[in-house]
């Protein structure tokens, strides 16, 4: 089966030899299951801690969030580092001061975060490098890592999310879990949401009770903080905000740049979701059959129809079909269209033999 053909039939080694109707009688109906590594499929609740039989699977609590960890060490790096730079450059930043080593901390979150009030700016070229220098690793410690733990905590947050939903019901792990999976993206978002109005509403309350803005300022400081914008005329000016600064506008920057972004996702997958069920509720015509057909032998079996179905809803291209067919190909060492166990071992030993 050469991959370089054109005439070969791209599923030639998936195709099952076609039984002849002969005498009347019908080709036995080939059944296809869900296949064992399918999500939840292996997954068998336990009867004891509950918590535990949540299985921490490699799409949700894997490898794309970093450990929380490594994320305070990055933080506790460049905050301390930040501090100790502007703290000893604290007579070349100029405006409101409280105190040296909070103000320093201070205006180390503001950079990192691009709020910039504007209350304590650089007074000197070196304060000015620092400053410019802070501003870029802090907006890639915020896009590199502190995104993907924030991402990390929402996903920890769904399976409560979804509990209390069903509060009412008697729903068990494995619902919980296939809830998740199935609108994972919908629940994040609820999640974040959920966050940032609580972020919301704590700031404006501490900026009129600590503060002493009105309600209307405090709010308005609350939005043009989140948003970046920090137009200066309304700040953390105390020692105790700047306290509470340090914390409150690292979370709630955070939060609703991951909110913004899954909207965005909603969106997308709402519109997969709708191109999707297009797709599946649309007649098959007979022009659909010959696309379909992709060896040409005037009939479609199954593994064509799935692959152009998958296609026509954007789950996969013809390149993944052909890189697929190709790993196929290598794996198949017999050449006879079908993998075995055999297979496998003796193209991991011609693996293992090659340089």
């Amino acid at each position: 089966m050469a991959c370089n053909d054109e005439n070969e039939p791209l599923l030639s080694g998936l195709a099952t030899p076609r039984t002849q109707k002969t005498n009347g009688d019908r080709p036995k109906k080939r059944r296809f299951r869900r296949v064992r590594s399918a999500p939840f499929a292996d997954f068998v609740p336990t009867d004891g801690n509950r918590e535990a039989a949540l299985p921490r699977s490699g799409s949700i609590f894997g490898r794309l969030n970093p450990s929380l960890k490594k994320v305070a060490l990055f933080l506790t790096l460049y905050m301390g580092l930040g501090t100790i730079c502007f703290y000893t450059t604290r007579t070349q930043i100029k405006g409101d001061k409280t105190n040296g080593i909070l103000d320093a901390l201070y205006f180390c979150v503001v950079t990192m975060t691009t709020v910039g009030y504007g209350d304590l700016v650089p007074n000197s070229d070196l304060a000015k490098l620092l400053a410019c220098a802070f501003v870029f690793t802090g907006m890639a410690l915020v896009g590199l890592v502190l995104t993907k733990a924030a991402d990390y905590l929402a996903e920890k947050q769904e399976i409560l999310l979804v509990k209390a939903l069903h509060i009412n019901q008697k729903v068990g792990e494995l619902q919980v879990l296939k809830e998740i999976e199935t609108n994972r993206v919908k629940y994040k978002f609820y999640t974040t949401l959920i966050i940032l109005v609580l972020l919301i509403l704590t700031g404006t309350i501490f900026l009129y009770k600590v503060e002493n803005l009105g309600l209307v300022d405090s709010f308005y400081c609350v939005c043009s903080t989140i948003t970046t914008l920090g137009y200066g005329d309304k700040s953390f000016s105390t020692e105790g905000g700047r306290i509470f600064a340090v914390f409150w506008i690292l979370a709630s920057t955070i939060c609703l740049a991951q909110f913004f972004l899954y909207v965005a996702e909603v969106n997308t997958e709402n519109r997969q979701r709708a191109l999707v069920k297009w797709v599946l509720s649309r007649r098959t015509t007979n022009v659909d059959l010959e696309a379909a057909d992709i060896d040409d032998d005037g009939v479609v079996g199954a593994a064509e129809f799935v692959l152009f179905k998958l296609k026509e809803m954007g789950k996969i291209c013809q390149q993944d079909i052909s890189v697929i067919m190709e790993e196929f190909e290598n794996l198949d060492v017999d050449q006879s269209g079908t993998l075995s166990v055999s297979d496998i071992s003796e193209a991991q030993s011609v693996e293992t033999r090659m340089p």
